[in-house]
């Protein structure tokens, strides 16, 4: 493949990058609203989801570092497998996201009684914590938007050759993609007490 053939390839996959960074917000913000019981489809909730899919953004947060400690090695097949696997992770933390909120109602950080309403009582005793977790979850949620596009122009330049390039987008993508999967960790344990049993 010359040089011509590769900015090609990144130029092939300007759209489906796009298409598929304004498709994956929406889709979510819409299935998020959507319950399978509000179509008759009687489900039990996933409640067994949510330590599983914290424990993928954990698995996430290590490929990264393995990754970038791979590629610093000079190893780039162990490299491009690690991000490879790390990209995966994150497609399967989606499913499995989406489908526990289809299936469960959202859960309100310091709603002791699980009645899904925070009183004033409850939110006094949850105090300053909320607030905290309440800019995790946002800085989470924002980071985890503006990444997709991020992680998928960095892996097209990895596989256009155009090395220089993916160094240079890869420097913001790795602590961005790193924050949004170690937060991932932070918010499902700052909110598990606070599952319904």
């Amino acid at each position: 493949m010359n040089k011509s053939d590769n900015k090609t390839l990144e130029q092939r996959f300007r759209f489906p990058i796009i298409f598929i960074s304004i498709l994956i917000p929406v889709a979510v913000a819409v299935l998020f609203t959507v319950k399978l019981k509000d179509f008759g489809i009687e489900v039990e909730p996933l409640s067994f989801l949510p330590p599983i899919y914290a424990g993928i953004n954990g698995l996430t947060a290590l490929l990264l570092i393995l990754g970038v400690k791979a590629i610093k090695n000079g190893n780039q097949k162990v490299h491009e497998r690690l991000m490879t696997t790390a990209i995966a992770c994150s497609v399967i933390f989606l499913v499995m996201y989406i489908a526990y909120h289809m299936t469960a109602e959202s859960t309100v950080f310091g709603d002791v009684d699980g009645n899904g309403i925070l009183d004033a009582k409850e939110k006094g005793y949850a105090g300053f914590t909320r607030d905290i977790y309440l800019f995790i979850l946002l800085s989470h949620i924002v980071l985890s938007i503006a990444i997709i596009p991020l992680v998928l122009i960095t892996y097209v330049r990895a596989l256009a050759a155009r090395f220089d390039r993916h160094r240079k987008i890869a420097k913001i993508t790795f602590p961005l993609w790193l924050y949004v999967a170690v937060t991932g960790v932070v918010v499902y344990l700052m909110i598990s007490p606070y599952y319904a049993n």
